[in-house]
């Protein structure tokens, strides 16, 4: 396991948000709202968690000129990480 990997898997692992994010996308593209609903994180704190996450490269934003129905899909990296976080 690369360095890269371990970083991101213990970043993950240190926010309860990011952990039920990263796994929440795991089930295909979402859109923020969706993740809010069910992971039962307020809508707030699930766009924060989406912004850290996509700068850890761990998800991307499919359509990154909308201002709202932004929809997001984990990377490989991201998949890579919830191999270890289950």
């Amino acid at each position: 396991m690369d360095k890269e990997t371990i970083d991101a898997i213990s970043y993950v692992q240190m926010s309860k948000y990011r952990m039920k994010v990263l796994i929440d996308l795991k089930e295909g593209l979402k859109i923020p709202s969706i993740i809010a609903e069910s992971t039962g994180i307020r809508i707030n704190h699930v766009s924060r968690t989406l912004k850290e996450l996509k700068e850890k490269q761990l998800i991307i934003v499919l359509n990154p000129e909308k201002t709202q129905g932004r929809l997001y899909q984990i990377t490989d990296l991201g998949k890579e990480v919830l191999k270890y976080i289950k």
